[in-house]
């Protein structure tokens, strides 16, 4: 995690870090359409075990954790976002997720770990062929298989990105779908028009959620050695343990995992 956080920051150690779960699948979306994200399988057995791991990390790296029910980790980040720039910071999302692509601006920008890459609005355009701040109109066009959101049959992302060029967003599209060209095209959308709507209200992200924690908790502070070290020894994690001990000056043996 801090690793990606100073890749993040090409070397600089950001002042205020989160790590941001998602508390359960139902959220207000759900009430919206019972079937997004209906279609999804359970986890596999093993792997479940490990979200709570990945939670027990976060503490051990004295990193917040945070979750709210009722509401997806995407709308806890967009809400962050918000109240970051409000105040004139610059925020870095350690994420690839095209969902949140939609945030990107001039002060918020995407960092792709796997890749190592930075994804900014240059790079949003690049890869869907639309600002950031059309890509809820995209979205609501293409639809999303993997989170069972409908958008319009037949529109992928390079038809959705011409149209959007042409009639400007989606409400734009839906008032002059009569003036498609194509009758197959022409006739999907017309008859595809709510689903267009509902989608878009699926996929844009909310950023008033009621947070329980503020900017100020989210200050980054130094792990405690002992507590971490005692994670680490616990999930036998050897290399790191010497390293964390060595970073903070504590002695693995006077640790008990």
């Amino acid at each position: 995690l801090m690793q990606d956080a100073r890749n993040t920051n090409v070397g600089i150690v950001p002042t205020h870090f989160a790590v941001i779960f998602d508390y359960s699948s139902k959220t207000f979306r759900s009430d919206l359409y019972p079937e997004y994200k209906a279609n999804r399988s359970a986890p596999p057995e093993d792997l479940i075990p490990q979200f709570g791991l990945i939670r027990q990390a976060t503490v051990a790296f004295n990193l917040p954790c945070i979750e709210m029910e009722g509401f997806e980790a995407d709308d806890i980040i967009a809400t962050y976002c918000r109240l970051a720039c409000e105040v004139g910071a610059d925020t870095t999302i350690i994420s690839s997720d095209k969902d949140l692509m939609q945030l990107v601006g001039p002060t918020v920008g995407m960092y792709d770990p796997m890749k190592d890459r930075q994804i900014g609005i240059p790079e949003v355009i690049e890869k869907w062929g639309v600002p950031p701040e059309k890509m809820i109109d995209l979205q609501a066009l293409t639809g999303d298989s993997v989170d069972n959101v409908p958008g319009v049959p037949g529109i992928g992302p390079k038809t959705a990105a011409q149209l959007l060029e042409q009639f400007g967003d989606l409400d734009g599209l839906l008032a002059r779908a009569s003036e498609i060209k194509q009758d197959k095209r022409r006739e999907t959308i017309i008859a595809n028009a709510d689903k267009a709507r509902i989608s878009r209200q699926l996929v844009t992200l909310k950023n008033d959620v009621p947070l329980k924690e503020g900017l100020d908790d989210l200050v980054l502070h130094a792990p405690d050695g002992p507590k971490l070290i005692g994670f680490l020894k616990t999930m036998e994690f050897t290399t790191l343990t010497r390293r964390v001990a060595e970073a903070t000056a504590t002695e693995i043996g006077d640790v008990q995992a």
